[in-house]
């Protein structure tokens, strides 16, 4: 089973008004993404500027897709997204 972690971070100098609009949009986009199968776990940074996302059963390429529908990624400031193997021990 492969996993893909991405690392987003997001631009908190910059925040828009509508900060706590787009955080509750982001929840119901997770929820989805969860729903469907494809989201293994979201972990928010404790510095509070951004979130470390683990996907499975997909590949880059999907993951490279569903990441800019996300609302926080219009914020972002920088993201890295690693394709992941099981080490078999």
């Amino acid at each position: 089973m492969n996993r893909i972690l991405v690392i987003l971070t997001i631009d908190t100098d910059n925040l828009p008004a509508n900060f706590q609009e787009i955080i509750k949009h982001e929840r119901e986009v997770v929820a989805q993404w969860k729903a469907a199968g494809f989201l293994d776990q979201l972990f928010l940074r404790q510095t509070k500027n951004g979130a470390v996302l683990i996907f499975k059963d997909i590949d880059e390429a999907k993951v490279n897709e569903l990441m800019p529908t996300l609302p926080l990624y219009k914020l972002k400031k920088s993201i890295e997204i690693l394709s992941l193997i099981k080490d078999q021990e």
